[in-house]
């Protein structure tokens, strides 16, 4: 393929993934204009509302300036000002899958440097053009945020998808951290690795289980999210609309549950907070979906508190063989020491960043704070990680006592 084709290509694949992620929004408020509104309002409203659902989507802040109407139902003073900086990250989430698909494409174009810059740029631009055709004295974007998150979650899908490319065609990664770890002590170069891996595995087997966890919790709240839904008196339109908006969320509500297992919870309002010894929750909105919220104290609930360390412990077992041989003869305390503190970094860091995504302003008032403490998430999960990677790492040492068999003379 050209080069003037590669950029073409490259630049169709970046326009296409930014307009799959706006169609997504404005689609329902497209119907809703027609059906509902009869096309009496100016659609360009819907336009702009769709595209800030985007742009928050990637952790956008974006201020709106209430109307008489709403600052009265909340008890605010007209013209008041609020910021919305809580990111859906399921808008996120979709982008960066897009990216992936974009970069392992753009991979095969022959001229992959050229094609990941083009993309890139291509997509850094249209979400420029994007914010600034949402800007409204009712709703502003950021600029900057709005030019620069959604590009960098997409630049990031880019760099994974030609990753991928090159694994498919047999050059992976790891063959090139190896040329640029290649004077390292050999035993340096393996316990770096294996805390890294370690402290990531760490965190995916924590979000599994809080992903199958929400689960759980939803099938048995069913009940109460059901007539949270009829509470709302929407019809069949609006009532897609406040699904779809829910699944935006629920990668934060994963990342929440996570926070939940770490110990220090999240907190649904300022004031609020669920956590594994009980849940502290003033009134909420009516969001269907919190109504599978447990409340009160959880009898158990402490016992939560043991996923992050099984889950360290278990990523622990697994990369104990490949450590064992990096190391050698050397002191294997010392190296197993140092694997576990710098996996617990690791996993402690990476959960903490998960848990400031998925965290900021809903909303007026007490709304002002919601999800989890990305601080106390990454220093609790992290200590966690720690004692599992640890008393992974021992547990290999262990050799039970063999019974001796007695043989009759």
């Amino acid at each position: 393929m050209t080069r003037r084709l590669t950029v073409l290509f490259s630049a169709f694949e970046a326009l296409l993934v930014a307009a799959i992620g706006v169609a997504i929004p404005l689609l329902p408020a497209t119907l809703m204009w027609a059906i509902q509104f009869g096309f009496a309002p100016d659609w360009t409203g819907f336009w702009r509302a769709s595209v800030d659902v985007w742009l928050i989507g990637h952790g956008v802040d974006v201020r709106f300036a209430l109307d008489e109407t709403t600052a009265l139902t909340i008890g605010a003073p007209a013209g008041t000002v609020v910021v919305v900086t809580i990111a859906a990250l399921g808008f996120a989430l979709l982008t960066l899958a897009l990216g992936v698909r974009a970069g392992a494409r753009v991979a095969e174009t022959g001229h992959r440097l050229l094609g990941e810059l083009t993309a890139f740029v291509v997509f850094a631009g249209v979400s420029l053009l994007l914010t600034l055709s949402a800007v409204h004295p009712d709703a502003r974007p950021s600029l900057w945020q709005g030019t620069l998150l959604p590009a960098t979650v997409f630049g990031v899908g880019l760099v994974l998808g030609v990753l991928r490319a090159d694994a498919d065609r047999g050059v992976t990664a790891h063959g090139r951290i190896a040329a640029i770890t290649a004077r390292w002590d050999p035993r340096a170069r393996g316990a770096v690795a294996a805390a890294l891996k370690a402290g990531a595995a760490s965190v995916m087997l924590v979000l599994v289980v809080s992903s199958i966890a929400v689960t759980i919790v939803l099938v048995v709240g069913y009940a109460q999210v059901i007539r949270l839904y009829e509470s709302l008196h929407t019809e069949v339109l609006g009532g897609i609309v406040v699904t779809a908006g829910q699944f935006a969320f629920v990668p934060n509500i994963v990342v929440w549950a996570a926070s939940w297992f770490a110990g220090p919870g999240f907190a649904l309002g300022t004031g609020s907070l669920v956590s594994p010894l009980g849940t502290a929750v003033g009134p909420l909105p009516a969001v269907p979906i919190l109504g599978a919220l447990p409340g009160g104290d959880l009898a158990f609930g402490f016992v939560g508190l043991a996923v992050p360390i099984v889950a360290a412990f278990l990523a622990a077992v697994a990369v104990r063989p490949a450590l064992l041989r990096a190391i050698g003869d050397g002191s294997r305390l010392a190296w197993s020491a140092l694997v576990a503190i710098g996996g617990g970094v690791a996993g402690g860091l990476l959960l903490g960043l998960l848990a400031a995504a998925s965290a900021g302003s809903f909303g007026p008032g007490r709304f002002a704070e919601v999800g989890p403490d990305a601080l106390a998430v990454g220093i609790a999960s992290g200590v966690e990680f720690a004692i599992g990677i640890a008393l992974g790492l021992a547990a290999g040492s262990v050799t039970l006592p063999r019974l001796r068999r007695s043989h009759p003379e």
